[in-house]
């Protein structure tokens, strides 16, 4: 089963690292990402622009707004996702725990759809 780890964090604390820690971190979390799709995994990892590049569209009662950045206004920020392989929900979030995004914001592991797709 698909899962998608969608990858929140919280800028200030990121960019409270010292850089070479930071570094390490990054290092360590791009060679975790490559092992992991070496094994069939990870099928697909993209980090995400900054908030400020987004748009968002909404249609309401035939009218269409195009809003600059995202809908919501949050500390934590959608900085990009993990698109996973796991056998359940549990080993989906094994995985998931991983990744040292959790600690500096959040990591929601959900589900894929097997059908009916968004179109």
């Amino acid at each position: 089963m698909k899962y998608l780890l969608l990858i929140y964090i919280d800028p200030q604390l990121l960019q409270a690292l010292p850089t070479d820690e930071y570094d390490t971190l990054m290092r360590g979390c791009l060679q975790h990402a490559d092992a992991l799709q070496a094994d069939g995994t990870l099928l697909m990892s993209q980090r995400l622009q900054p908030p400020a590049s987004a748009q968002t569209l909404r249609s309401r009662q035939g009218q269409s707004r195009v809003l600059d950045g995202p809908f919501a206004e949050t500390r934590e920020i959608l900085a990009g996702f993990n698109l996973i392989e796991a056998a359940d929900a549990d080993a989906a979030m094994q995985i998931a725990r991983q990744f040292p995004w959790a600690a500096y914001g959040s990591i929601e592991v959900r589900a894929v759809e097997r059908s009916n797709p968004i179109c």
